[in-house]
């Protein structure tokens, strides 16, 4: 009966010592970078005057909630209208819609 016992607190004792993993601390610098589909996040206020001007010509009631550009300097936005609805539209860097 004490081999049992004994055995079973081992292996109670081996099976908790397997469940503790040293987890890595997360180091952060405070400096989000994130990309989507080759479109890195940027700034609204980084946007060219003209792309800004398109959205507000074509989508009056429309806010910019992110900004992603590529390499290519096209820029992705997320916009809300007033109504609650929700999209994403593509421009180049002249203000031109296009389809990606």
């Amino acid at each position: 009966m004490k081999k049992l016992i004994f055995a079973t607190a081992l292996s109670f004792i081996g099976l908790t010592a397997f469940a503790q993993e040293e987890t890595a601390e997360l180091q952060t610098d405070n400096t989000i970078t994130k990309t989507v589909q080759d479109f890195e996040e940027i700034s609204v206020s980084d946007l060219p005057a003209a792309v800004v001007a398109a959205v507000k010509k074509d989508y009056p009631t429309a806010t910019i909630d992110k900004a992603y550009k590529n390499e290519s300097n096209q820029f992705k936005l997320e916009l809300s209208l007033k109504d609650g609805a929700n999209g994403t539209v593509y421009a180049d860097a002249d203000g031109n819609w296009i389809e990606i």
